[in-house]
């Protein structure tokens, strides 16, 4: 029997290791305002300094990894029920 809302690890997980510095995880799982926060520094970032998509990228890389790692119920009480928008 599959856990409700756990489909949605594999494609954020790998989205997050690939897409990080975009936010595309962060749009798949619900949370707008975080990918738009992502890809927002990524942009600003990268005409400044050209930090923002490296730190954006680090980011969505751990998630990724976290997402991947955890148990299916574990993933889904805690990014799916629980809305928990960072790390």
């Amino acid at each position: 029997m599959s856990t409700p809302g756990a489909e949605k690890k594999i494609a954020a997980g790998i989205c997050g290791i690939l897409l990080g510095a975009l936010g595309i995880h962060k749009f798949i799982l619900g949370y707008t305002k975080e990918g738009i926060i992502m890809i927002a520094v990524s942009i600003v970032g990268s005409i400044l300094l050209g930090l923002g998509p490296i730190v954006m990228g680090l980011i969505g890389l751990i998630e990724g990894i976290i997402y991947l790692t955890k148990s299916d119920e574990e993933f889904a009480s805690t990014y799916v029920s629980g809305k928990k928008g960072w790390f």
